[in-house]
């Protein structure tokens, strides 16, 4: 059973930083692909940023720069620092896990509240 546990959401003001986590159950988390997604109010999710199992990463153009995804394989989890946080990075934030190239594995989700 695999099960996603996001923490570190919260309210900050435009500029501010925060560090999202999730913790992941599960044998083969070192062998799978990460993300990070995001659902802004009205608005479709989308995906953020991902780490493979080789550390390597990629993010969405708009975050790039200011978010850094990580890996922590000795304590199965994944780490999203976002800086310079924009009000348009309000949403709830969920972590994702990939297997075989499919995310189908996700958290609760964590919100992500920035004020101008």
């Amino acid at each position: 059973q695999v099960q996603l546990v996001e923490s570190g959401g919260g309210l900050v003001q435009a500029g501010a930083s925060l560090r999202l986590s999730c913790a992941a159950s599960g044998r083969t988390f070192s062998t799978s692909t990460m993300g990070w997604f995001r659902r802004a109010p009205g608005k479709q999710r989308e995906w953020v940023a991902e780490v493979t199992s080789d550390g390597s990463t990629n993010y969405l153009y708009s975050v790039k720069g200011r978010f850094t995804i990580s890996r922590d394989n000795a304590k199965n989890t994944v780490h999203l620092q976002m800086s310079s946080l924009k009000p348009e990075d309000t949403a709830v934030y969920y972590c994702a896990r990939a297997v075989r190239g499919t995310y189908n594995y996700w958290g609760q989700g964590t919100q992500v509240t920035v004020s101008s």
